[in-house]
């Protein structure tokens, strides 16, 4: 018979028994966060966005003096974020507003239906000024942070209420990487905002100017005459999408549209842009203010583009 283990050897044997499946643990835990992609998300100060493209592209902050395509421009921001971040999937883009009593707008609403898309509202006052994004903001940025929800954060805004919402991401760890649109004169971020972000990038007029379009004059095209006329139906625009399609499979080759699949239902920002111009061109209609018909457009050129594929 073996004999029994002293008490003093039982209580060391079950401290290193312990301490190796401790160890166990830990080995499976680093082994998953070594194989486990990183992730990044994209935050928008709505308010910001407008006021610095409308200033720059159409000379007012006034929204109603102009359409700003928040379709293209979000798409535009993915595609950037996919560069800058190649090894990093996007969790999705968080699009922070004002609204008065906080319900949407149509245009937020045809935001909100877009894929990895979020709109989160603040109130307006009565003199149009948005009061609690902010704070949705740092609540949002914080949160995914904490929760390692994220590991680099792109935060598109200047004001310097936001410096708390940046620092405390940065505490657990996340990267914050401000983005904003070039002023015409000075700044229109914050330098403390400035001072505590990671990175910075600006957007200059060439990329803001193909989604902002005044509304006096309308777009025009290659210098045409402004585009007028009653709207198209969404099966016409779509029909519209898989014609450029296949006039694009035909001059382009089939090798350089299939480069565009990996990225469905996204399309990189000049090439989206490209799409918008010819159907437009085809259409003898803006498609600016009509975020359906875009949706349609899109929708008719991935159809055709897969087919062939």
């Amino acid at each position: 018979m073996s004999e029994a283990m002293p008490p003093g050897q039982q209580d060391l044997a079950s401290i290193v028994a312990g301490i190796e499946r401790t160890n166990e643990l830990l080995q499976r835990v680093l082994a998953e966060v070594a194989t486990t992609p990183s992730t990044h998300a994209i935050f928008v100060d709505a308010g910001y966005v407008y006021a610095a493209a409308g200033r720059l592209v159409a000379g007012t902050e006034d929204r109603r003096a102009f359409e700003l395509d928040a379709e293209g421009l979000i798409e535009a921001f993915i595609d950037k974020a996919r560069t800058i971040f190649p090894d990093s999937r996007l969790l999705r883009v968080y699009w922070f507003d004002g609204a008065r009593r906080r319900i949407h707008t149509p245009e937020q609403q045809g935001i909100a239906e877009l894929p990895d898309v979020k709109v989160r509202l603040g109130n307006l006052n009565a003199n149009n000024q948005q009061k609690g994004v902010d704070s949705l903001i740092r609540s949002d940025l914080e949160s995914l942070a904490r929760h390692r929800a994220i590991g680099d954060a792109v935060l598109i805004g200047g004001d310097e209420d936001l410096v708390s919402a940046v620092e405390a991401a940065q505490g657990y760890g996340a990267r914050v990487h401000l983005w904003g649109i070039e002023a015409l004169d000075g700044r229109n971020q914050a330098e403390p905002l400035l001072w505590e972000v990671d990175s910075q990038r600006t957007f200059d007029l060439d990329f803001c100017k193909p989604y902002v379009t005044r509304r006096a004059t309308g777009y025009e095209p290659n210098g045409d005459a402004p585009l007028c006329g009653p709207a198209p139906t969404r099966d016409e625009v779509r029909f519209v999408g898989a014609q450029i399609a296949a006039q694009w499979l035909s001059a382009r080759g089939r090798e350089t549209l299939a480069e565009l699949l990996p990225g469905h239902p996204y399309l990189p920002g000049s090439v989206d842009q490209e799409l918008l111009i010819d159907a437009e061109g085809l259409l003898r209609l803006s498609l600016r203010a009509h975020a359906d018909l875009r949706r349609a457009l899109r929708d008719g050129f991935w159809e055709h583009l897969q087919a062939q594929y």
